[in-house]
């Protein structure tokens, strides 16, 4: 992984991405002081074999002579320091954001700006200032991001969430605050909990800006993905969680009853239209739902059933603290291409935030290929999870090729590790 640093003094934003060129730039620094250390040795113990008269005899030109040295002995340090910092810049590779370009937003360098401490130095942390979070690969996407943030301040923001979304599917994420008032939908009609999570939604009350459907018509027709067919029709997603149709499915008081020392918080990765915690919220259970709004209007939807959405990618660390919920659950949303290190970062951010005796289930995971389920079984197995139950079946395609497809649901319970 890469660290991240911006530095304002010199009018440039640096990303710096740690590589294995830093070993050689330890060496060079320890050569360094070693030749640095040598010098000054030979600088105050070298003699010439000349007879040299009695430096008490001369005490200003001893002094005068071991000031020249001291002087060149710091010329030769700071002049070492500067070719390190050049070297290591060269061989790290510094992906730099030019602030001082002309295109770059005015609103972007003043939220890159460094903001020092009022107080000064921190006696806890050290830090004398505050920098300004933005994602390691909005300089990739600089044009985009400066379309971002150019907009007037204290006034109505752009209508660009698609734009803000691109840019986080692009890796800049988090992405810079704005200076504006983000356009308002009044949401009439809005009931209080129970009643809202199966109350059919408005369409007036969503912001369609942006979408190829207007309607929920057009939504339900449409296969948006595996876990969401339909999925914006609250009588169709009624039977979800209480009733099976494939052996893959689980009820829900069943999962729960699994639980040790009781379900109460969870979370919910790639959860469609909220209808999983919709139900969980039944069960007097607080579940937040991880989204975005890929093809449809996911987050305020769930939102109008009175539930908590999470706009995120799987990208970005989840923002939760270590140990904290008593249940996460999965479907195919899990699922980040054939790249085994990128679904091994993933479920280590997954166990970071459950609980020991926590559960993770794995509702309904597609896997596309018999390989493609061994790496995920091979995986999970390296947490030492506890199977509490695991199922592999198949489903008909509803997509309409009408092939079987193959899926995993599992309910897994995370070890104490000592």
């Amino acid at each position: 992984m890469g660290s991240v640093s911006l530095k304002i003094g010199d009018g440039t934003a640096r990303f710096k991405r740690a590589t294995v060129c830093s070993f050689a730039v330890n060496i060079l620094m320890l050569f360094s002081v070693i030749i640095t250390n040598l010098f000054a040795l030979y600088a105050f113990t070298y003699s010439p074999k000349q007879n040299i008269p009695n430096p008490f005899h001369h005490p200003h030109k001893n002094l005068s002579l071991i000031s020249q040295h001291v002087s060149l002995i710091m010329k030769e340090i700071d002049s070492s320091q500067r070719k390190l910092a050049q070297m290591e810049k060269q061989l790290l590779g510094y992906d730099t954001l030019d602030l001082s370009r002309p295109n770059l937003a005015t609103e972007l360098k003043f939220f890159l700006q460094h903001h020092q401490l009022p107080l000064g130095k921190d006696s806890r942390t050290g830090i004398t200032e505050m920098v300004a979070s933005v994602g390691h690969s909005c300089e990739k996407s600089a044009d985009l991001l400066s379309q971002y943030m150019s907009y007037k301040v204290f006034g109505p923001c752009p209508d660009d969430w698609i734009l803000a979304q691109k840019l986080i599917l692009k890796g800049c994420e988090p992405l810079p605050r704005r200076r504006c008032f983000a356009k308002t939908v009044p949401k009439v009609g809005l009931t209080s909990l129970p009643a809202s999570l199966w109350k059919p939604v408005g369409e007036k009350i969503l912001t369609w800006s942006g979408l190829g459907c207007k309607n929920f018509n057009c939504l339900n027709n449409k296969k948006l993905s595996k876990d969401c067919a339909g999925c914006f029709d609250l009588v169709n997603e009624t039977q979800k969680y209480i009733k099976t149709r494939t052996k893959n499915d689980f009820l829900i008081d069943d999962v729960l009853a699994m639980g040790s020392g009781g379900i109460r918080i969870g979370f919910d990765i790639g959860g469609g239209s909220g209808t999983f915690a919709a139900r969980m919220s039944e069960k007097n259970v607080t579940v937040i739902t991880n989204t975005l709004n890929i093809d449809a209007p996911y987050a305020e939807f769930i939102a109008a059933r009175g539930l908590f959405p999470l706009f995120l990618s799987l990208d970005h660390r989840f923002p939760f603290y270590d140990n904290v919920f008593d249940l996460v659950h999965a479907t195919s949303g899990l699922d980040v291409g054939d790249k085994p290190e990128k679904l091994e970062f993933l479920m280590f951010d997954i166990d970071r935030i459950l609980r020991a005796g926590g559960l993770f289930w794995l509702d309904n995971f597609y896997c596309a290929n018999d390989e493609k389920k061994k790496t995920l079984t091979r995986l999970i197995e390296k947490f030492g999870y506890k199977k509490l139950k695991w199922v592999i079946g198949e489903k008909i395609d509803a997509g309409g090729s009408g092939k079987p497809e193959l899926y995993l649901s599992a309910v897994l319970q995370k070890p104490v590790r000592v």
